[in-house]
């Protein structure tokens, strides 16, 4: 619903007419309606809305109200212009029944009242609700207005009593002559003086007036053209955006602007355009009214769209404005710094509508070459307007602003935009006479293109969604977003869609099969369409298939490295050996069988797809699989034949000068090659190769058909030569190291051991052997070399961590980062920062300085002013006190003196060295000189002084005479140093006394007031008379002679004071204070470490490059885009003071961590709380404090506002000399100033716009929830306060449908705040809710983007935080778009920017993850950027190019699921598009992260299923096959390869672990280990089988972070913050996230259930509950730790009879580390996890949860049985495939069972298979036992307990007797007993597991409450393993103090009371 209006009817003008039930109507509504009232009942609110309903008014050509649903029944009594009620059908299949050209609809209704008479009371008529009345009424504002009107005429017709008329007889004349007065009175009398704001209120008040006035007298009366004259005006005074374009009077100022007014303008000219036939409405006769006034107003070419097509009116009032912006902005920049006041007309350049042109139509036009069609934007060559251009501008335009979610399929766009084009051209050409026909008409809706071309595909897109089941269905079986996109790919589609669209199109088969099931109401086979191009298959061959180069490189390296290490030497060298090389030779043979093996991944993961293909592309996915085939056959065989013709690589070249002599193999190699060859000749000449293709001719496509696919996107990807070079060197580089590695220290060890383990006999085995005559021992060579392959495949992910850190660091360094880094730092350099400043944020306004010319005369005024704001806002923000802020600001006031004002905390305590050293000087002036000149700021500050001093005294003395005194001294100074005797003639040691006197006179000057003025004036002249005093007679040895002329006449008796009322003055008596009292250094000012580290970056980034600052009039305009759901806008009182568990609120919480901030923020607002009981009453102030320090909404805007601040600044430094205007305050310069301020605003309005996009704002508004309903008021609150936020949402509206059902309607909608509540813009309607298809916040941008406007559109998400001193480096960053020098012809198309995590400072965990997060969003995009040029959109702050992507799918994808990791899509589209995509660390945004172990998991778990989905996506595949090698193994390594690298890094350990288990179980390892041939080898084996175990701690990968603290903080600090990480068990940390990424990451590909996972943004210092853990961790963690636990503990058992327990340690360490960290991290990361009474309640938790049973309405929280089940549920939704790898994998539990049966002692050494099968017997039987025990509970458990007992007891004797037996007869044993349970517990495990998988079958027996009772005996045994050393822990309170010193060091390092806050304890004294 559009907000509330403030009610512009007041009861006051009602009361005063014969119309006093009116007045009581309007005051009763306000206190039903009225938000402020909103506490009221709202039963009876809701009661009365239910009862008041009538039916609603019609839809006028209003510029705000949304059309009717599908032209809807219903319409105000006695209205003429009721809409036609249109049958309803459901889309697409009733487009089929529309006409293109004209409604087949009736053109009238007949009236529902009677045309004349009283109203008929009528039950039908409360029907319509008021929410309908105002989709038939869109001229009536605000939901107050139409509620009004609504309960007027409802009380109207029932209220039956006598009221008491004053201006007329009946009631109906009483209304015509109150309607008549009020018309008169407020809409044409002083018209021109009242606001636009307040016109627009009477209109709206009219406007009601007469729907009531045709309500009680139906029929034509003398009013009705006058009323649609009012009607008409009132659209003049509607809401507007940012150009009020309506609104004549007053004209506005940003209306003044001469490209506005141009761009205005060139819309308006008309020309000759031929007109649209407009029909006109209807009386009840059936004639038409030939009244003009009820014609459309067409003003511009957007309203003859509008009117031509049928788009609606509040699409064409945004992209009117849209267009005007856009022309008006680049001409701008196109034209640069000329000013236009010479001109009387400024006038649009052609070139920039050309410009535009090009960035909109550059995609279409692209889309055309590539399809071969000939464009339909035809503009004759001798056009004399730019009529034609702006025409298709806006058309395209109109269709994006309307396209909803097609918006994400640009292609689909195109076509429409193809047909839509031709119609306009045919239109525009067509010359003869008279109207004509629209192409697009419903008659009585406005809305005709979308219900004719957008619902039909919209019904598509939601089928398909629905399909999917919201994602969770395998994404082969629906179409995502691509798919349909990708369908106008190919020409077939001009064939098959046609236009008007073909609903029988194979596009529209899902939507007609399901009608055809509906109509016939029988079921019939569904003809679903194929997929488009690719199909994402849930499997890992997608990696292989994506980078199949990359595998096949690493596989054959691998095999040449065997074999030359295999050979006898083991030397590199050893290649030329002929023997050697004819073995090297056979990779060509792995090499055929790898194409082979892709060749067949191609058919079958794309068959699904094979309908889509193109007949060219099957052909040849058929030949490349035949020819893979024929190379597998041809090269083995050919190999054969030349087995017997050895021949070494030197015999190999010379063979080729003499053919006849050489192998078959050989050719067949050679031709092998052939292609690859021309591939690397072509890769040498890369415009060549990206010129090819990129080509469209079709002979070239034909030459390209076998090695590239038809693709529209994704070609000729190649870079610059140079970048090139950068990256191949950069991986050529690592590919030597990395290789020369891997032999020397993986393989080659190897091959010794593995020979002598080759040459052994078979060993004796000591369990039953299935394979006994395996030879050469293989089994135990594979499980000795698995994980070194493992370790192989994926150590190039580390090597890449330490290449990407060196480099990362040597560019980081060049490019200037952490010059200055700490405050000495800055104070040194800061003499050089005013001259940087001019270099960088100055523009030059044309003149073209030289470097010389700038450096001598840097732009001190305008630095001061933008260090001055900055500092400012440290203020504001309260990171600096008064004092602090003192010390750092340049005085404001125009400078007098004849030295820049430094700051002063730069010259303090200078005065006070200057005055020493001026004691200690005694003989020449030199040498003091000399002494004061050696530091620059000690000269500055004594200069400054004397200058200040002398203008201080000038300005209060008035007698001349005084003057004079003033003016011999100085001159006597100023002698004494032109003739160097200062020391001689004035005694310099008297000058403190001097310095303490100008203190006193400066304290009484500063405290001036006027209620008491001779005192102080007395004071002040008593002073200037001991100091005249003490210059002559104390200091100046020869002052006698000064006073002589003054005779007895009192000195200073005459002052002028007046001065001391300028602020300006006072600032600089303040800042004179300063630097003669401050003797302490001020070094350490600011203390605040934010501010200070604000400032450094700062200034250091004006030392770093970037392109310097244009005027804003010439910047690009851009706008600012937050995506908001439901997060925290701005913290309520009850919010702050709401206590956790430990009694801790969050305001307590924020005091304690920003002591000093809450101490500024007290002494900004004057305010000193004696107790807590006072900081209640100031709350209105303390809330904004606590949310700008949370990650809230509030903050968010806050900094993003910012950007329009610095913009007004900064527009008026360009315009204004603001030095000038402080210097002369004369009352025109004042006016001046006040123009150009005005004039700034305007300039800021255009080029900056913020978009929060709150996609329920209009249901919080109306929802009952007070959460909810809060949310509500505070955006409404940030929208008065920021009158340039503008808020869009998405509104859902009921209305009744002609069936009389109701049906719900979607708009976008947008609002700005008015003066007490929202206004609303625009109102868009939409063809269904939007995030029913997509992911909800793509879909939430994509429903906001529209109403953006700019070149530039910056993404901001709703955790981040932007600085004012970052905004005033804007203009730089957007140059970068143009930066044509730096960038070729690759400009970029979106612009990183760094982030600063201002979450790192409250916990270990918070550091550990800022500290990851910095160093990814610093050295690691900065080497992605350059030079691997894979940088793509990671989120947000990056700047996109907003033309290039709204005409190429928008900011993000939005398919369901594949899309989960929306934003890197967005890069990854950019990329395939021919965009670049740069990073730039000048300029920093500020982001918040998750601070909790908990919430961080979620998150690493959110991206983890983000990279799993990526891993399966056509984007991956694309970019892994078009991309060069090298630039492909940059993709690789940085995107899904890192999760892949980590899964393989956790497997690698399992592979090791089940190996040992295998070699320890079989006995092998023991013969291997005490076999005498292999003692010498033993030291080498056992290096190589720990040579993996250095990989899994993960320790490398923190390398990046080690680097980029050093680079800006210094290698010392990034040292010991590396030491006090380790120590904070950082490496516990980032081993337990390894877990997280390797389990989701895993799942997801497998069984998919990638979902977003809300992290929750608050404050997290509490304890999780031990269930809570367990739930979140169970399955990712423990699981697995528990099951590697045993594996080491098996190992250790049976492993060390013959083994060193130093081996042991020396093989396993890092995995107990691993097992360690798995288990027990959550707990060591858990506040208060180890307090005994924490402990017992979470036990209580535990037990509690564990018991409960599941059931309805039971939620994962409360039951154990209910979480169980929900962990299986991706196994229900996964493929059969899936479930069989499941299976399979569940299996490698039997192992342990296997093995250790045949170890008992009860075994006595047999190796039968019996033993096993015995085994078994045995387990089945505790199973019978368990069940029994089971079903007796449930049968006698409750009526014969008895029984029960007795059952319970034969059993227990039965386990007793059987227990003898088998320790007495069959030597059974205790170590035996514990061996089974170590046994049998995984089998029990391994049979729960299948279970599970086979569920479905599983339920149809008697046997899944067994399973679920194995489970939750499972879960019991687990969670008490975890339990237990927590318990024990938990007993020493010493663990607890020392888990708090861990978890918050860096707290207590600044002073923090960490353990208070937990404790809930409240400070003591912090008030006073």
């Amino acid at each position: 619903m559009p907000s509330p209006a403030p009610l512009p009817c007041s009861p006051r003008f009602l009361a005063t007419t014969t119309f006093p039930a009116a007045a009581a109507l309007v005051s009763q509504h306000q206190q039903l309606h009225h938000p402020a009232l909103a506490r009221g009942n709202t039963n009876s609110r809701r009661r009365d809305r239910r009862e008041w309903r009538v039916p609603a008014a019609p839809a006028r050509q209003g510029r705000r109200g949304p059309p009717p649903k599908r032209g809807g029944s219903g319409r105000w009594r006695g209205c003429p212009r009721a809409p036609t009620p249109c049958a309803r059908t459901d889309s697409p299949a009733r487009t089929a029944s529309m006409s293109w050209r004209r409604s087949s609809c009736p053109r009238r209704s007949p009236p529902l009242y009677p045309s004349s008479g009283p109203p008929m009371r009528s039950r039908r008529r409360t029907r319509a609700s008021p929410t309908y009345a105002h989709i038939m009424d869109p001229n009536s504002s605000g939901r107050g207005v139409r509620q009004f009107k609504t309960y007027l005429l409802h009380r109207l017709e029932k209220d039956e009593q006598e009221t008491k008329r004053r201006l007329a007889t009946t009631d109906a004349r009483e209304i015509q002559k109150f309607y008549e007065q009020y018309c008169r009175e407020y809409l044409e009398e002083d018209h021109g003086k009242r606001k636009p704001e307040e016109m627009a209120r009477h209109y709206q008040i009219a406007s009601v007036l007469y729907d009531v006035l045709k309500t009680v007298t139906p029929g034509k009366h003398e009013y009705d053209k006058y009323a649609k004259g009012v009607e008409k005006e009132k659209a003049s005074f509607s809401q507007y955006n940012i150009l009020p374009l309506n609104i004549s009077v007053p004209r506005q100022q940003i209306m003044e602007i001469p490209e506005i007014k141009a761009a205005v303008a060139l819309l308006r000219q008309m020309g000759d355009l031929p007109m649209p036939r407009i029909e006109l409405t209807q009386s009840f006769d059936g004639k038409t009214v030939p009244d003009e006034m009820d014609r459309p107003v067409v003003q511009d070419l957007l309203d003859w769209l509008w009117q031509t097509f049928g788009f609606q009116k509040g699409n064409v009032e945004n992209q009117k404005e849209h267009l005007i912006l856009l022309l008006a902005n680049i001409d701008m920049r196109q034209q640069g710094t000329s000013h236009h006041s010479e001109r009387h007309v400024h006038m649009i350049h052609s070139s920039t509508v050309i410009y535009l042109m090009d960035k909109i139509f550059h995609n279409y036009n692209s889309w055309c070459r590539y399809l071969h069609l000939e464009s339909n934007i035809r503009i004759a060559s001798d056009a004399s307007t730019q009529q034609p251009e702006l025409l298709y501008i806006g058309l395209y335009l109109l269709i994006w602003g309307e396209a909803s979610n097609v918006r994400f399929m640009p292609e689909c766009l195109c076509y429409i935009f193809h047909h839509m084009a031709r119609d306009l051209h045919d239109i525009i050409s067509d010359r003869r006479e008279g109207p004509f026909e629209p192409p697009f008409q419903r008659e009585g809706s406005d809305d005709a293109f979308l219900q004719l071309v957008i619902e039909p595909i919209y019904s598509v897109m939601q089928q398909e969604a629905a399909r999917s089941k919201h994602g969770t269905v395998s994404h082969s079986m629906w179409r995502n977003y691509d798919d349909l996109n990708e369908y106008f790919w190919s020409k077939k589609c001009f064939k098959k869609l046609g236009w008007p669209m073909d609903p029988t199109a194979d596009f529209f088969a899902e939507t007609r099969a399901k009608n055809e099931t509906e109509q016939h109401g029988h079921v019939i086979s569904r003809r679903r369409a194929s997929k488009t191009n690719f199909v994402e298959v849930r499997t890992f061959l997608h990696l292989f298939r994506s980078f199949d180069r990359m595998w096949a490189f690493f596989i054959l390296a691998f095999q040449a490295m065997v074999i030359i290490a295999w050979s006898p030497s083991g030397l590199l060298s050893s290649i030329f050996e002929p023997e050697v090389f004819k073995n090297v030779l056979t990779i060509f043979i792995t090499a055929a069988f790898l194409n082979f093996l892709q060749a067949t991944l191609e058919i079958i993961l794309n068959w699904k797809a094979w309908k889509s293909l193109e007949c060219s592309q099957r052909i040849r996915y058929i030949l490349k699989f035949a020819v893979a085939v024929a190379w597998l056959i041809i090269l083995p065989t050919t190999y054969s034949s030349s087995i017997q013709n050895p021949t070494g690589l030197v015999k190999f070249v010379s063979n080729w000068i003499n053919l006849q002599n050489e192998t078959i193999y050989n050719y067949a190699v050679a031709l092998y090659m052939l292609p690859n060859i021309f591939s690397a000749l072509f890769f040498m000449f890369l415009p060549i190769r990206r010129a090819l293709e990129r080509s469209n001719a079709r002979i070239i496509r034909f030459l390209l058909w076998w090695t590239q696919p038809k693709l529209y996107v994704a070609r000729g990807m190649y870079e610059d030569t140079c970048s090139l070079l950068k990256y191949t060197t950069f991986w050529i580089l690592l590919l030597i190291c990395k290789l020369a590695f891997s032999y020397y220290v993986e393989i080659a060890p190897l091959v010794e051991p593995t020979r002598i383990i080759m040459s052994l006999e078979r060993p004796p085995y000591e369990w039953h052997e299935f394979f006994p005559n395996l030879r050469h021992n293989l089994g135990v060579v594979v499980t000795v070399w698995a994980p070194i392959v493992m370790v192989y495949f994926m150590d190039t992910q580390i090597w890449y961590a330490i290449f990407s850190t060196i480099y990362g660091g040597v560019h980081g360094a060049f490019s200037r980062l952490g010059e200055i880094r700490t405050l000495g730092m800055l104070r040194s350099r800061f003499e050089a920062i005013p001259r940087a400043f001019g270099k960088k944020l100055v523009p030059n306004h044309g003149s073209h300085l030289k470097q010389d010319e700038e450096d001598k005369n840097p732009p001190f005024d305008k630095f001061a002013d933008i260090w001055n704001a900055f500092i400012n806002s440290l203020r504001e923000e309260d990171l600096l006190s008064n004092r602090e802020k003192d010390l750092l600001v340049v005085p404001s006031s125009g400078s007098e003196t004849s030295v820049f004002q430094w700051p002063p905390f730069l010259l303090a305590s200078k005065i006070p060295i200057a005055l020493d050293m001026a004691k200690s000087v005694k003989k020449k002036d030199e040498e003091l000189m000399k002494r004061i000149k050696q530091d620059p700021y000690t000269e500055y500050a004594v200069i400054e002084c004397y200058e200040t001093l002398l203008d201080i005294l000038f300005s209060i003395i008035v007698e001349q005479s005084d003057k004079k005194v003033v003016d011999r001294i100085c001159d006597s100074i100023q002698d004494s140093i032109r003739r160097k005797s200062l020391v001689k003639e004035f005694r310099l040691d008297e000058l403190p006394q001097l310095s303490a006197k100008f203190d006193k006179l400066l304290n009484l000057l500063k405290e001036y007031e006027e209620n008491d003025p001779v005192k102080k004036d007395t004071q002040i002249a008593n002073l200037l008379q001991d100091i005249m005093e003490i210059i002559t007679q104390d200091i100046m040895k020869n002052g006698q002679g000064v006073l002589k002329d003054e005779g007895p006449k009192q000195l200073f008796a005459n002052l002028n004071l007046g001065s001391l009322k300028h602020v300006a003055w006072r600032e600089k008596c303040i800042r004179l204070q300063l630097l003669l009292t401050t003797k302490e250094s001020a070094i350490y000012v600011p203390t605040n470490l934010e501010a200070r580290r604000r400032i450094t970056f700062f200034a250091n980034s004006l030392f770093m490059k970037m392109p310097r600052a244009p005027p804003v009039r010439s910047m690009m305009s851009f706008s600012v885009l937050t995506p908001y759901f439901k997060e925290e806008v701005l913290f309520s009182p009850d919010d702050l003071h709401k206590k956790n568990e430990d009694g801790i609120s969050i305001l307590f919480y924020l005091r304690k961590i920003y002591p000093d901030e809450f101490r500024n923020f007290l002494e900004r607002i004057e305010f000193k709380p004696k107790d807590e009981e006072e900081l209640k009453d100031r709350m209105n102030e303390i809330c904004p404090w606590a949310s700008y320090r949370g990650q809230t909404l509030t903050r968010t805007v806050r900094g993003m506002m910012y950007y329009r601040k610095a913009l007004e600044i900064q527009c008026l430094q360009d315009t204004k000399d603001l030095a000038k205007f402080d210097r002369d305050r004369s009352v025109e310069s004042y006016q001046e100033l006040q123009s150009g301020i005005e004039m700034a605003q305007a300039i800021a309005d255009i080029k900056f716009t913020y978009v929060v996009s709150c996609q329920v704002y209009g249901m919080q508004k109306t929802s009952k929830d007070g959460k909810d309903k809060s949310r509500y008021l505070n955006i409404l609150d940030l929208m008065i306060i920021n009158p340039s936020l503008r808020v869009a949402f998405i509104d859902e509206v009921e209305a009744p449908t002609g069936n009389g059902a109701t049906e719900k309607t979607y708009y976008s909608v947008l609002v700005k705040g008015g003066e007490k509540y929202d206004e609303e813009i625009y109102r868009i309607k939409l063809p269904g809710k939007p995030t029913d298809i997509g992911e909800g916040k793509p879909e939430n941008q994509n429903h906001a983007i529209i109403f953006t406007r700019g070149e530039a559109l910056q993404a901001i998400d709703m955790n981040q935080d932007n600085y004012i001193e970052e905004a005033f480096k804007m203009r730089n960053v957007l140059e970068e778009f143009d930066e044509s020098k730096k960038y070729g012809k690759s400009k970029p198309t979106i612009l990183g920017l760094r982030e600063h995590i201002f979450t790192g400072s409250v916990s270990s965990l918070a550091w550990f993850m800022s500290n990851q997060e910095t160093s990814f969003v610093t050295i690691g995009q900065r080497v992605l950027a350059n030079p691997l040029k894979v940088r793509f959109h990671y989120g947000h702050p990056d700047i996109f190019d907003r033309l290039f992507h709204i005409t190429r799918g928008g900011i993000s994808k939005a398919s369901k699921t594949i899309n989960l990791s929306e934003d890197i899509f967005s890069g990854f589209n950019s990329t395939m598009r021919g965009g670049n995509v740069t990073h730039h660390e000048y300029m920093q945004v500020g982001k918040g992260r998750d601070v909790g172990m908990n919430q961080i998991s979620s998150f690493e778990a959110k991206v983890a299923n983000g990279n799993g989905e990526q891993t399966l996506s056509r984007d991956i595949y694309r970019l892994g096959r078009r991309f060069d090698f090298y630039r492909m193994l940059s993709f690789y390594f940085t995107t899904v390869g890192f999760y892949f690298s980590s899964m393989v890094t956790v497997l690698t350990v399992y592979v090791f672990l089940y190996g040992r288990l295998y070699l320890v179980m079989s006995g092998l390892e023991r013969s291997i280990m005490l076999d005498p041939r292999n003692q010498q080898n033993v030291k080498a084996l056992e290096n190589a089988l720990a040579s993996q175990s250095i990989f899994q701690l993960g320790l490398l990968l923190v390398l990046p972070m080690v680097m980029e603290v050093g680079l800006e903080k210094g290698f010392r600090t990034a040292l010991g913050e590396f030491v006090i990480m380790q120590l904070q068990l950082a490496s516990v940390f980032f081993t337990f996230q390894l877990g997280t990424k390797t389990h989701y990451y895993g799942r997801t590909i497998l069984h998919g259930g990638a979902k977003y996972r809300p992290t929750g943004r608050g404050f997290v210092v509490y304890h999780a509950k031990f269930a809570e853990n367990y739930r979140m961790y169970s399955r990712s963690h423990f699981v697995k730790g528990l099951e590697l636990l045993i594996l080491l503990v098996v190992y250790l058992v049976y492993g060390r009879s013959y083994r060193s327990s130093s081996l042991y340690l020396f093989v396993t360490c890092s995995i107990w580390i691993l097992v360690a960290s798995w288990l027990f991290a959550p707990f060591i990361f858990n506040p208060s996890c180890f307090e005994w009474q924490k402990t017992v309640d979470d036990w209580t938790d535990w037990r509690k949860w564990m018991g409960n049973r599941g059931g309805i309405g039971m939620s994962v929280e409360q039951s154990w049985e209910a979480w169980w089940v929900g962990e299986q549920e991706h196994l229900r939704k996964t493929s059969i495939r899936a479930l069989l790898l499941e299976i399979i994998l569940s299996l490698r539990f039997l192992i342990y069972q296997y093995g250790i049966v045949y170890h008992l002692n009860i075994a006595d050494h047999h190796k039968s298979i019996m033993v096993y099968a015995v085994s078994w017997v045995v387990m089945l039987l505790v199973l019978v036992v368990l069940k029994m025990v089971s079903i007796g509970r449930q049968k006698f458990g409750t009526d014969l307990q008895l029984m029960f007992r007795i059952l319970k007891g034969l059993l227990f004797l039965g386990f007793v007797s059987v227990m003898a037996v088998l320790f007495v007869v069959l030597h059974l044993t205790i170590s035996d007993v514990f061996a089974s349970i170590l046994g049998y517990l995984p089998t029990g495990w391994c049979l729960l597991l299948i279970g599970q998988a086979c569920s479905p079958l599983i339920k149809r027996t008697m046997l899944w409450d067994s399973i679920m009772e194995l489970g939750r005996s499972y879960e019991n045994i687990m969670g008490l393993i975890l339990f237990l050393p927590i318990g024990f822990l938990s007993w020493f309170p010493f663990v607890s103090e020392f888990q708090t010193r861990l978890l918050f060091n860096q707290a207590f390092s600044r002073g923090l009371q960490i353990s208070r806050i937990l404790a809930g304890q409240k400070g003591i004294g912090e008030f006073e």
